[in-house]
């Protein structure tokens, strides 16, 4: 019936109707009598071709077959009492006035039909448009979406996707006991214990999170429960950003990782902010990575009078010389294809364009592919920092911010051990009497950063797994890329001189768990012990070369809360300058016949805590 054309439709209802006025015809007569066959009922058969007669064309007159059954209401109630009740009179009238007094039929029989056919008629078109529905949803296998929030934005939005070729809504969840039970638009309600019963019994692969006016701290709880559960998940946004109040299937946007790994931001300090950007020239190493491209993005909103972007890849850079150029805000833009590895050219840049504030971020970040290639991680992270760092003394910079890693803590690998000794580069500089002021940030991973392990998982899910964990037990700190950029920028404007700034990543996040919550965000099943017929697998990789099982971001105990509460200040133990200059220019050196093992016995000797670890 879902595949007739509409006239077929419509012929089909109209045949079910004339049966309908017929039987409640004839369920009249045996009401009034109390039994079903009696003497009226024979003497007046007429009646029964005579009813349908009448009746079908005010049907059809009064728009009856003009509503679309899968969206019918009160438009078909109206129709049916309008289209019976001059049925009633018109018979009424025919029958007293036109026959035999003989065959006059008892008064109540028309009310009681105008009674039972009203019923009949509504009730049949509900019932089309329930088993419509539920042929319809099998048919075109329309997602099973189940709607978390049973309130006015649920109830829009459960409309919405019923006019949806891709949706279908079977269940509402709700934390409101008082609604457990009762039914919305043919939808039952039920408690979010009940959640698992609801997936198992719709086969639902969909849940739609339509509280939009819950607080950000709620939602996150919220998601990280739903999280457990083999359903994809998309939310509405906040009540503020949905236009006119109106609930439309547009409106969701599917949850990520970080919607449930994040936490309530704290409202940066403004002040803090602008201290070292307002009106200045600032200089942005590394401008095409992700964190580099964040900080060009909200250093560009802080309106500094001159960027300059330095980055070694001509897509990189292209792509967020593009991006800034669309900005409404307005600075001059300067890209250079340029290696923080060239003094010569940094230091150029530097004084051409008379940068006030740096912000180092260009390194080798990657754990395995660093400790395959010593010579050239060691020389991009430790060699590019110093000509940064010497280059901005030289020509009076006033402020040199370095981005740092949790892995420079007691590092078990040769990228951290090479960031510790980058800290370690700016911290003897400080130590000198200029007009540059040195300082450094130390946080974990950021969500989504190219190579991480977000956007891993994300594309083994997608190409159906597995998904490889190297460890059961590791686990890894975890924030936003924008909420990191945010924090970096307001502990540059706290600097002193040599600090060593530590953010407060929040709890440590178990590895095995994203990629369980991951996969079930996918709306997947992983493959374990309980579900030995899931859908993805989880593979066990084990630590890779200089892999910890967990990260710190502190060498010591000595550490003091900033005026800023998610950042930190650490007092870490220093080398003197002379030293670090002729450990540069040893690994110069060494980088040149590409010497890995002196290199690597370098950072061990002047690195405290690096110490390499046996698989």
């Amino acid at each position: 019936m879902l595949t007739l054309d509409r006239i077929y439709k419509q012929l089909i209802t109209l045949f079910f109707d004339v049966i309908i006025l017929t039987v409640s015809l004839w369920l009249s007569f045996a009401l009034r009598f109390g039994e079903p066959f009696n003497p009226y009922l024979v003497d007046n058969l007429w009646l029964f071709i005579f009813v349908p007669i009448v009746a079908i064309p005010l049907f059809v007159k009064l728009g009856l077959y003009r509503a679309v059954l899968q969206y019918i209401g009160v438009k078909v109630i109206t129709t049916s009492f309008n289209s019976i009740t001059i049925s009633c009179f018109a018979i009424t009238f025919f029958m007293y006035f036109f026959l035999d007094s003989s065959n006059d039929l008892p008064r109540s029989i028309m009310p009681i039909f105008w009674f039972v056919s009203n019923t009949f008629i509504i009730t049949s078109r509900f019932l089309l448009k329930g088993m419509m529905y539920s042929w319809d949803n099998s048919v075109n296998k329309r997602k099973q979406t189940i709607i978390y929030g049973a309130g006015s934005a649920g109830v829009q939005l459960a409309e919405s996707l019923k006019k949806s070729i891709d949706y279908a809504p079977v269940a509402f969840i709700d934390d409101d006991k008082q609604k457990y039970g009762t039914i919305i638009n043919f939808l039952k309600i039920s408690s979010f214990t009940s959640l698992q019963k609801v997936i198992k019994k719709h086969d639902a692969k969909l849940i739609l999170l339509a509280i939009p006016s819950t607080s950000y701290s709620r939602r996150v709880e919220i998601l990280k429960k739903l999280s457990k559960f083999p359903l994809e998940v998309k939310v509405l946004p906040s009540v503020d950003n949905i236009v006119n109040g109106e609930v439309t299937i547009e409106s969701l946007k599917k949850v990520q990782v970080e919607d449930i790994l994040g936490r309530e931001a704290v409202v940066p300090q403004e002040k803090l902010l602008k201290k070292n950007i307002k009106g200045k020239n600032i200089l942005v190493t590394g401008a095409g990575g992700s964190i580099g491209s964040e900080l060009c993005r909200q250093i560009f909103e802080l309106s500094p009078s001159k960027i300059v972007l330095i980055e070694n890849s001509e897509f990189n850079i292209y792509s967020v010389h593009q991006e800034l150029l669309k900005s409404k805000k307005r600075a001059e833009i300067i890209p250079k294809l340029a290696t923080v590895t060239n003094l010569q050219q940094v230091n150029q840049i530097i004084k051409e364009h008379e940068i006030n504030t740096i912000f180092h971020a260009a390194a080798y970040k990657h754990v395995p592919m660093v400790e395959m290639n010593i010579s050239e991680g060691v020389y991009n992270n430790v060699i590019g920092t110093y000509n940064v760092a010497k280059a901005a003394l030289d020509n009076n910079v006033e402020n040199m911010l370095l981005i740092s890693t949790d892995k420079a803590v007691r590092s078990t690998n040769v990228m951290g051990a090479s960031k510790r000794f980058s800290e370690l580069i700016l911290q003897a500089f400080s130590e000198e009497k200029s007009n540059t002021c040195f300082s450094m940030v130390r946080f974990g991973n950021v969500l989504d950063s190219a190579g991480s392990v977000v956007p891993l998982f994300r594309g083994q899910i997608n190409e159906g797994g597995p998904v490889t964990v190297t460890h059961r037990n590791i686990t890894r700190y975890f924030m936003s890329i924008p909420e990191a950029v945010q924090l970096v920028l307001q502990a540059g404007a706290m600097a002193k001189g040599g600090d060593v700034f530590v953010l407060d990543m929040g709890d440590p996040i178990k590895i095995l768990d994203l990629a369980y919550r991951m996969i079930h965000l996918s709306g997947l099943i992983p493959i374990d012990t309980e579900n030995p017929n899931g859908d993805i697998k989880i593979k066990f990789t084990g630590l890779r070369a200089g892999e910890k099982l967990y990260e710190e971001l502190l060498i010591g105990d000595d550490v003091i809360q900033s005026e800023h509460p998610r950042i930190m200040q650490a007092r870490e133990e220093k080398l003197p300058l002379e030293l670090i200059i002729k450990k540069v220019n040893e690994i110069s050196k060494l980088r040149e016949v590409q010497n890995d093992i002196e290199i690597k016995e370098i950072l061990l000797k002047n690195v405290n805590g690096y110490k390499t670890i046996n698989l």
